[in-house]
């Protein structure tokens, strides 16, 4: 059973698409365990409305915050504190894509951050996309990765930048799972053309 965390070395990257895009390849159940802002319109609810097989499940948050900041801030404002312990995977029997908040060290509450709720089986996966800056955040969440001993992969997302990616590979010596491209819209049919072109790197992860 594969266990995919999909983090993002910034908002704003990629990180729902690239959800949705592994949901249908590997026909898994998908889980966002911090939901911070647009309450209304949840990356669940954008993963659903991108799904065409009939398998994957959808698991609720553990936490469902209004503002859209860092959770550990939009929970203040709420006067509640989140608990990492009442963070629970949910039981199935099916693959799982769990969808980070943010990045890596996004904080939950003064202590623990979001790499604190990923679990040691779980394969992550950073999605990384170019801008100014983005080869920093690319090796820095790369590396803290490694070095905490996660088996790691990357996904760019956006125009190709040869030199940015290139560089990216090459320090961190990471597998690549591919590209998603600048798309028009993200319908089913468009994820379902990616889910169909990651499906056996993913099942070989």
């Amino acid at each position: 059973m594969q266990k995919i965390f999909v983090t993002g070395i910034s908002t704003e990257v990629g990180k729902t698409i690239a959800s949705a895009i592994f949901t249908e390849a590997l026909k898994a159940d998908y889980w966002k365990p911090v939901q911070a802002g647009d309450l209304d319109n949840t990356d669940t609810d954008k993963v659903k409305r991108m799904i065409s097989n009939d398998k994957s499940k959808f698991h609720p948050c553990s936490y469902e915050l209004k503002a859209a900041m860092s959770p550990h801030a939009a929970a203040e404002l709420e006067g509640i504190r989140i608990d990492r312990f009442h963070i629970n995977e949910p039981e199935t029997e099916n693959n799982l894509v769990v969808e980070g908040s943010g990045g890596i060290l996004v904080p939950l509450n003064d202590e623990d951050t979001m790499f604190d709720i990923i679990m040691p089986d779980y394969k992550v996966v950073v999605v990384s996309r170019n801008y100014l800056g983005s080869i920093n955040h690319s090796l820095l969440t790369i590396n803290w990765l490694l070095h905490k001993g996660y088996d790691v992969s990357v996904l760019f997302s956006g125009e190709a930048n040869p030199q940015t990616e290139n560089i990216i590979l090459h320090k961190t010596g990471v597998s690549l799972i591919g590209r998603i491209d600048e798309e028009k819209e993200f319908t089913k049919e468009v994820v379902k053309k990616y889910a169909d072109k990651f499906e056996g790197i993913l099942k070989s992860l």
